[in-house]
Protein backbone atom coordinates (compact mmCIF):
# COMPACT_ATOMS: atom_id res chain seq x y z
CA UNK A 1 0.00 0.00 0.00
CA UNK A 2 1.36 3.29 -0.77
CA UNK A 3 2.70 5.59 2.06
CA UNK A 4 -0.04 7.19 4.31
CA UNK A 5 0.08 11.25 3.93
CA UNK A 6 0.50 12.66 7.64
CA UNK A 7 0.66 15.97 9.04
CA UNK A 8 3.32 15.03 10.82
CA UNK A 9 7.02 15.52 9.54
CA UNK A 10 8.38 12.43 8.18
CA UNK A 11 11.62 11.87 6.66
CA UNK A 12 12.13 11.18 2.86
CA UNK A 13 13.98 8.16 2.29
CA UNK A 14 15.29 8.47 -1.03
CA UNK A 15 16.99 5.85 -3.75
CA UNK A 16 18.86 7.23 -7.01
CA UNK A 17 17.80 5.34 -10.12
CA UNK A 18 20.64 5.36 -12.37
CA UNK A 19 21.89 1.82 -13.18
CA UNK A 20 18.79 0.45 -15.56
CA UNK A 21 19.74 -2.45 -16.80
CA UNK A 22 22.66 -5.16 -15.72
CA UNK A 23 25.34 -6.66 -17.88
CA UNK A 24 22.92 -8.88 -20.22
CA UNK A 25 21.12 -5.56 -20.93
CA UNK A 26 18.09 -6.53 -18.90
CA UNK A 27 16.23 -4.11 -17.36
CA UNK A 28 16.38 -3.81 -13.16
CA UNK A 29 12.70 -3.34 -12.02
CA UNK A 30 11.97 -0.97 -9.60
CA UNK A 31 8.71 -2.81 -8.81
CA UNK A 32 10.13 -4.74 -6.18
CA UNK A 33 9.92 -1.22 -4.12
CA UNK A 34 6.22 -2.21 -4.05
CA UNK A 35 5.76 -6.08 -3.80
CA UNK A 36 8.18 -6.59 -1.60
CA UNK A 37 8.31 -4.86 1.61
CA UNK A 38 6.53 -6.61 4.51
CA UNK A 39 4.06 -3.84 5.00
CA UNK A 40 4.55 0.00 3.80
CA UNK A 41 6.11 1.11 1.40
CA UNK A 42 9.60 2.77 2.63
CA UNK A 43 11.05 4.66 0.07
CA UNK A 44 9.63 8.06 -0.68
CA UNK A 45 11.12 9.52 -3.89
CA UNK A 46 12.99 7.73 -6.45
CA UNK A 47 15.76 10.26 -8.31
CA UNK A 48 16.20 8.74 -12.15
CA UNK A 49 19.70 9.35 -13.53
CA UNK A 50 21.16 11.09 -15.28
CA UNK A 51 20.14 13.30 -17.96
CA UNK A 52 22.88 15.25 -19.92
CA UNK A 53 22.54 18.22 -22.04
CA UNK A 54 24.99 17.82 -24.85
CA UNK A 55 26.79 19.61 -26.97
CA UNK A 56 24.01 20.44 -30.12
CA UNK A 57 21.16 22.21 -28.74
CA UNK A 58 18.29 19.62 -27.92
CA UNK A 59 20.71 17.02 -28.15
CA UNK A 60 19.59 14.77 -24.20
CA UNK A 61 20.33 11.96 -23.30
CA UNK A 62 19.69 9.55 -20.03
CA UNK A 63 23.20 8.34 -19.20
CA UNK A 64 24.27 7.60 -23.00
CA UNK A 65 21.19 6.93 -24.89
CA UNK A 66 17.86 9.20 -25.73
CA UNK A 67 15.30 9.15 -23.06
CA UNK A 68 12.75 7.78 -25.77
CA UNK A 69 15.18 4.58 -26.67
CA UNK A 70 13.02 1.47 -26.96
CA UNK A 71 15.58 0.25 -23.83
CA UNK A 72 14.04 2.40 -21.27
CA UNK A 73 10.58 1.38 -21.98
CA UNK A 74 10.65 -0.58 -19.43
CA UNK A 75 11.98 2.18 -17.08
CA UNK A 76 8.84 4.57 -17.74
CA UNK A 77 6.40 2.13 -17.64
CA UNK A 78 7.59 0.87 -14.23
CA UNK A 79 8.04 4.80 -13.23
CA UNK A 80 4.25 5.74 -13.54
CA UNK A 81 3.49 2.91 -11.55
CA UNK A 82 5.50 3.80 -9.13
CA UNK A 83 3.78 7.50 -9.11
CA UNK A 84 0.60 5.64 -9.36
CA UNK A 85 1.34 4.41 -5.82
CA UNK A 86 2.22 7.18 -4.54
CA UNK A 87 5.60 7.61 -4.59
CA UNK A 88 7.61 10.48 -6.60
CA UNK A 89 10.23 10.46 -9.14
CA UNK A 90 12.43 12.92 -9.76
CA UNK A 91 14.89 13.23 -13.03
CA UNK A 92 18.32 14.50 -11.85
CA UNK A 93 20.16 16.30 -14.40
CA UNK A 94 23.81 16.27 -14.67
CA UNK A 95 26.14 14.75 -12.02
CA UNK A 96 29.63 13.65 -13.05
CA UNK A 97 29.85 14.44 -16.40
CA UNK A 98 30.22 17.91 -17.26
CA UNK A 99 29.05 19.97 -19.82
CA UNK A 100 25.36 20.41 -19.07
CA UNK A 101 25.30 23.26 -16.47
CA UNK A 102 27.91 25.13 -18.61
CA UNK A 103 25.73 25.31 -21.37
CA UNK A 104 22.41 26.25 -19.54
CA UNK A 105 24.77 29.32 -17.63
CA UNK A 106 24.93 31.83 -20.86
CA UNK A 107 24.43 35.25 -21.17
CA UNK A 108 22.64 34.88 -24.52
CA UNK A 109 18.85 34.21 -23.85
CA UNK A 110 18.76 32.71 -27.50
CA UNK A 111 21.42 30.30 -26.57
CA UNK A 112 20.00 29.91 -23.12
CA UNK A 113 16.15 28.78 -24.33
CA UNK A 114 17.90 26.78 -26.75
CA UNK A 115 18.93 24.43 -24.25
CA UNK A 116 16.53 24.70 -21.81
CA UNK A 117 13.08 23.95 -23.79
CA UNK A 118 13.93 21.12 -24.97
CA UNK A 119 14.69 20.35 -20.99
CA UNK A 120 11.64 21.61 -20.14
CA UNK A 121 9.80 19.43 -22.91
CA UNK A 122 11.60 16.06 -22.27
CA UNK A 123 10.50 16.37 -18.46
CA UNK A 124 7.29 17.02 -19.55
CA UNK A 125 6.52 13.97 -21.64
CA UNK A 126 8.20 11.84 -19.16
CA UNK A 127 6.20 13.37 -16.51
CA UNK A 128 8.56 13.81 -13.88
CA UNK A 129 7.35 15.13 -10.44
CA UNK A 130 10.52 17.34 -10.01
CA UNK A 131 14.26 17.46 -10.87
CA UNK A 132 17.44 17.26 -8.60
CA UNK A 133 20.39 19.44 -9.82
CA UNK A 134 23.82 17.90 -9.54
CA UNK A 135 25.98 20.66 -10.69
CA UNK A 136 29.60 19.44 -10.48
CA UNK A 137 31.10 21.77 -12.62
CA UNK A 138 31.21 25.88 -12.10
CA UNK A 139 27.97 28.11 -12.79
CA UNK A 140 26.83 31.49 -11.97
CA UNK A 141 24.75 32.18 -9.03
CA UNK A 142 22.85 34.18 -11.71
CA UNK A 143 22.33 31.02 -14.17
CA UNK A 144 21.58 28.51 -11.30
CA UNK A 145 18.66 31.36 -10.07
CA UNK A 146 17.48 31.68 -14.01
CA UNK A 147 17.50 28.01 -14.03
CA UNK A 148 15.22 27.66 -10.40
CA UNK A 149 13.28 30.83 -11.45
CA UNK A 150 12.47 28.97 -15.49
CA UNK A 151 12.02 25.70 -13.50
CA UNK A 152 9.11 27.32 -10.83
CA UNK A 153 7.77 29.38 -13.56
CA UNK A 154 6.95 26.40 -16.60
CA UNK A 155 5.95 23.55 -13.70
CA UNK A 156 4.53 25.85 -10.91
CA UNK A 157 4.94 25.33 -7.47
CA UNK A 158 4.45 21.56 -6.93
CA UNK A 159 6.75 20.63 -9.04
CA UNK A 160 10.07 19.85 -6.66
CA UNK A 161 13.38 21.33 -7.36
CA UNK A 162 16.11 19.84 -5.55
CA UNK A 163 19.92 19.90 -5.35
CA UNK A 164 23.12 17.70 -4.94
CA UNK A 165 25.95 19.67 -3.54
CA UNK A 166 28.50 17.95 -1.63
CA UNK A 167 28.57 18.53 2.15
CA UNK A 168 31.56 20.91 1.99
CA UNK A 169 29.64 23.24 -0.30
CA UNK A 170 26.99 23.81 2.69
CA UNK A 171 30.13 24.68 5.11
CA UNK A 172 31.45 27.38 3.44
CA UNK A 173 34.48 25.53 2.09
CA UNK A 174 35.94 23.97 -1.46
CA UNK A 175 33.36 22.15 -3.57
CA UNK A 176 32.48 21.54 -6.90
CA UNK A 177 29.46 24.22 -7.97
CA UNK A 178 30.81 27.66 -8.45
CA UNK A 179 27.96 29.75 -7.05
CA UNK A 180 27.31 30.20 -3.02
CA UNK A 181 24.92 27.78 -1.33
CA UNK A 182 24.52 29.86 1.26
CA UNK A 183 23.31 33.43 -0.85
CA UNK A 184 21.35 30.72 -3.03
CA UNK A 185 19.30 29.33 -0.10
CA UNK A 186 18.84 33.21 0.68
CA UNK A 187 17.91 34.58 -2.78
CA UNK A 188 15.62 31.25 -3.84
CA UNK A 189 15.26 29.04 -0.90
CA UNK A 190 11.05 29.10 -1.09
CA UNK A 191 12.09 27.64 -4.70
CA UNK A 192 14.19 24.85 -3.72
CA UNK A 193 12.52 21.89 -1.49
CA UNK A 194 15.45 20.29 -0.34
CA UNK A 195 19.30 19.12 -0.88
CA UNK A 196 20.54 15.45 -1.58
CA UNK A 197 23.89 16.12 0.28
CA UNK A 198 26.80 14.03 -0.69
CA UNK A 199 28.39 12.84 2.33
CA UNK A 200 30.86 10.49 0.96
CA UNK A 201 33.74 10.49 -1.88
CA UNK A 202 36.15 12.28 0.54
CA UNK A 203 33.44 15.41 0.50
CA UNK A 204 31.78 14.89 4.20
CA UNK A 205 30.55 11.97 6.21
CA UNK A 206 27.28 11.93 8.56
CA UNK A 207 29.58 13.83 11.34
CA UNK A 208 29.36 16.86 9.18
CA UNK A 209 25.78 16.93 9.66
CA UNK A 210 25.52 18.78 12.63
CA UNK A 211 28.01 21.55 11.42
CA UNK A 212 26.01 22.19 8.58
CA UNK A 213 23.16 22.55 10.80
CA UNK A 214 25.03 24.91 13.03
CA UNK A 215 25.36 27.56 10.22
CA UNK A 216 21.86 27.95 9.91
CA UNK A 217 20.79 25.35 7.50
CA UNK A 218 17.20 24.03 8.77
CA UNK A 219 17.75 20.13 9.29
CA UNK A 220 14.18 19.73 7.67
CA UNK A 221 16.28 20.47 4.18
CA UNK A 222 19.39 18.47 4.48
CA UNK A 223 18.86 15.12 3.01
CA UNK A 224 21.81 12.99 3.99
CA UNK A 225 23.58 11.29 1.03
CA UNK A 226 25.14 8.06 1.40
CA UNK A 227 26.35 5.41 -0.31
CA UNK A 228 24.20 2.15 -0.69
CA UNK A 229 27.53 -0.07 -1.70
CA UNK A 230 31.30 0.20 -1.46
CA UNK A 231 31.32 -0.24 -5.37
CA UNK A 232 29.51 3.05 -5.72
CA UNK A 233 32.04 5.56 -3.76
CA UNK A 234 34.22 5.92 -1.56
CA UNK A 235 33.38 6.54 2.71
CA UNK A 236 30.41 3.59 2.63
CA UNK A 237 29.43 2.10 5.99
CA UNK A 238 27.46 -0.51 7.03
CA UNK A 239 23.82 -0.74 7.43
CA UNK A 240 24.70 -1.55 11.08
CA UNK A 241 26.59 1.60 11.55
CA UNK A 242 24.71 3.24 8.95
CA UNK A 243 21.45 3.07 11.39
CA UNK A 244 23.02 4.05 14.78
CA UNK A 245 24.06 7.26 13.11
CA UNK A 246 20.46 8.06 11.82
CA UNK A 247 18.87 7.15 15.31
CA UNK A 248 21.25 9.40 16.55
CA UNK A 249 20.80 12.01 14.01
CA UNK A 250 16.82 11.71 14.55
CA UNK A 251 17.39 11.90 18.34
CA UNK A 252 19.00 15.53 18.05
CA UNK A 253 17.36 17.00 15.01
CA UNK A 254 13.76 15.51 15.07
CA UNK A 255 12.91 17.35 11.78
CA UNK A 256 15.90 15.15 9.50
CA UNK A 257 15.38 15.76 6.17
CA UNK A 258 15.66 12.03 5.31
CA UNK A 259 18.08 10.08 3.47
CA UNK A 260 19.53 9.38 0.45
CA UNK A 261 21.14 6.12 -1.07
CA UNK A 262 23.07 5.86 -4.23
CA UNK A 263 22.08 3.82 -6.07
CA UNK A 264 19.05 1.39 -6.22
CA UNK A 265 20.47 -1.48 -8.29
CA UNK A 266 23.09 -3.35 -5.83
CA UNK A 267 21.98 -1.65 -2.66
CA UNK A 268 23.31 -3.88 0.09
CA UNK A 269 22.08 -5.27 3.25
CA UNK A 270 22.36 -8.66 3.85
CA UNK A 271 23.30 -9.57 0.06
CA UNK A 272 23.52 -7.58 -3.17
CA UNK A 273 20.68 -6.06 -5.10
CA UNK A 274 18.52 -5.77 -2.31
CA UNK A 275 16.95 -2.13 -2.61
CA UNK A 276 13.81 -2.38 -1.44
CA UNK A 277 15.17 -3.98 1.65
CA UNK A 278 17.77 -0.85 2.23
CA UNK A 279 14.88 1.30 1.86
CA UNK A 280 13.01 -0.38 4.58
CA UNK A 281 15.75 -1.27 6.93
CA UNK A 282 16.90 2.96 6.91
CA UNK A 283 12.97 4.01 7.04
CA UNK A 284 13.12 1.58 10.28
CA UNK A 285 16.32 3.78 11.88
CA UNK A 286 15.41 6.78 10.90
CA UNK A 287 11.77 7.04 11.23
CA UNK A 288 11.30 3.85 13.74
Amino acid sequence: MPPVPSNEHSPRIILCHQTHHDRTGTPISLLPLLTEPSSQISVTHIIVAAIHLNSAPGDITLNNDPPSSPQNDTLWSEVAILQDCGISVLGMLGGAAKGTFTRLDCHDEGQFEARYTPLRDMLRKFRFDGIDLDVEEEMSLNGVIRLVDRLKADFGEGFMVTMAPVATALQGKRHLSGFDYEALEVLRGKSIDWYNVQFYNNWGSLADYGEIVGRGWSPEKIVAGVLTHPRNGHGWVGTDYLGRSLRLLREVYPRLGGLMGWEYFNAITKEEGMGWQWAEWMKEAIVG
